[in-house]
């Protein structure tokens, strides 16, 4: 499988576990708890797929930004957090980086 592939999809696990933490009540719930920590488990196994073949660097800042600005969509569409402008900006220059990134990336 594409190297990039396997960082998108570490990315989106990343959102996955992110969210997942909100219905775990601090890790006090148990079967949302465990799908959390296997999601987790799952994305870091997608991102060391990835960076066999990519630079370190360059996987795991994609990797973050596609976990923070997922995340951060994921909050206001599901859990009613703000959507002022100046976190859409944000998440605007983050999604930016992310775009520089794979376009200078060596592999």
């Amino acid at each position: 499988m594409n190297y990039w592939i396997w960082l998108i999809l570490a990315g989106v696990l990343e959102i996955a576990w992110a969210v997942g933490l909100k219905y775990t009540d601090g890790f006090a719930k148990l079967w949302p708890s465990v799908v959390t920590v296997l999601l987790m488990l799952a994305s870091f196994w997608c991102l060391a797929q990835a960076v066999k073949g990519l630079p370190l660097g360059t996987s795991y800042a994609i990797w973050t930004g596609i976990g923070a600005v997922g995340t951060a969509i994921a909050g206001i569409l599901l859990f009613k957090e703000p959507a002022t402008a100046a976190r859409l900006a944000c998440m605007v220059l983050i999604v930016a980086g992310i775009v520089g990134l794979k376009f200078t990336a060596t592999t």
